[in-house]
């Protein structure tokens, strides 16, 4: 009896957690995968049964497609040097520095300030002839660049912007991470006659890996729901070269009032961010030295 006493109080304590994982996690899932196969409701015309009516609708629309290797070339060029620069800058400010509560704030600024704000920062930053970017430019003589404005410099512009707010963040987990890590072990390394780099390769990284899987999740997860800086700066453009899957998600759904497809959209965000998580947790399990 008392046993099953324990687990009643055991299940009650979860009982908030769950109700709120499931009402705001699993239920909205499911009911966005099985909006994805009715049509959008109209005024006078209620949803109706499509099928796979939607999907077929994606595979053949050039602007999904557009969307979806932007945001596979944004996570491959923000996601590890946003990784490295934190890695870099954690390993910096963990040494015995003057200032370093000074280097730490000042890595972690671009963190705490808003997307929204830290958008229009840049919007001015890369406005043509007066932008700093451009400024700098000037004083160098290199010709004006419309950085937002062109198809060829717009992504990477908003690549930039992303790291620059990330790297700060992913830093701090580092390090945490650090600090946990003896010192006798890069002494005992050191007078065994290993170098930096070999004590940072062979012994600080490998202990640093649970960390590394998961910023490289949350980095993932960020680099596929950036919306905020691509609505501020480029809107998608230009001729949908800085769209973004979530964007296109919120212009679908919220601008042409299609939910069903948006829907669609939405299903197949979830399936690419949950494959690719997949195949991270499998490459870097056997690399990965939990203590």
């Amino acid at each position: 009896m008392k046993v099953s006493l324990n687990a009643v109080y055991g299940w009650l304590l979860l009982l908030p957690a769950m109700v709120l994982l499931a009402a705001f996690t699993h239920y909205p899932a499911l009911a966005t995968l099985w909006h994805s196969f009715f049509s959008t409701p109209k005024a006078n015309r209620a949803a109706v049964f499509v099928g796979a009516d939607n999907y077929a609708v994606m595979l053949e629309d050039p602007v999904f497609w557009q969307a979806f290797w932007n945001n596979l070339i944004f996570a491959l060029g923000t996601i590890p040097l946003s990784v490295a620069i934190a890695l870099i800058m954690a390993l910096w400010v963990n040494n015995k520095l003057a200032g370093r509560g000074f280097l730490r704030l000042a890595y972690f600024t671009p963190t705490i300030l808003p997307m929204v704000a830290v958008a229009n920062i840049w919007l001015f930053f890369y406005t043509p002839q007066y932008g700093l970017v451009d400024q700098i430019g000037q004083f160098l003589h290199l010709p004006s660049v419309n950085w937002l404005g062109t198809k060829s410099t717009a992504l990477p512009a908003l690549m930039l912007v992303t790291i620059w707010k990330e790297a700060g963040f992913f830093m701090i987990f580092y390090l945490a991470a650090l600090q946990q890590i003896s010192p006798s072990l890069r002494e005992a390394a050191l007078l065994e006659g290993a170098s930096r780099w070999q004590y940072f390769w062979r012994i600080l990284l490998p202990l640093l890996m649970p960390t590394t899987l998961f910023v490289l999740i949350n980095a993932l997860i960020n680099a596929f729901r950036m919306v905020d800086h691509v609505l501020v700066m480029t809107k998608g453009g230009p001729d949908n070269a800085s769209t973004l899957l979530l964007f296109y998600i919120y212009e679908v759904g919220f601008s042409y009032w299609d939910t069903s497809y948006a829907a669609t959209l939405s299903v197949v965000l979830l399936l690419v961010l949950s494959l690719i998580a997949f195949l991270k947790f499998r490459w870097l399990d056997r690399r990965t030295h939990y203590q």
